[in-house]
């Protein structure tokens, strides 16, 4: 399994992760919400509504279109520091480790 292919996998299971700990919303934040210009929007969406409606099309869409895949991420941290007290953490660092983790390898 290729880069891409691993990446796209480890997002449909971050999805999946999500949606088994009832994070995952049927309704888009609003436009401004999604348009904020800080580091993971933490300013407009919580930490989950960030992975939904930001990472993982953005991830998906450059496997998609077989772009460059980012050189380096690390999300982790920020997901344990902002869901430290939330329902199903563990399993959704799990997952997030292991994207960080596909970054660090070449």
């Amino acid at each position: 399994m290729d880069r891409a292919q691993h990446c796209q996998l480890l997002l449909e299971k971050l999805t999946t992760v999500l949606q088994e700990n009832d994070y995952w919303e049927a309704e888009q934040p609003s436009v401004e919400a999604l348009g904020s210009s800080q580091p993971f929007a933490i300013d407009t969406l919580r930490c989950e509504q960030w992975l939904q409606w930001i990472f993982i099309p953005k991830l998906s869409h450059m496997v998609a279109m077989n772009m460059a895949l980012p050189a380096a991420v690390e999300i982790s941290p920020y997901v344990e520091e902002a869901m430290k007290e939330a329902k199903g953490r563990a399993a959704i660092l799990a997952v997030t480790r292991e994207l960080d983790q596909l970054f660090k390898s070449k």
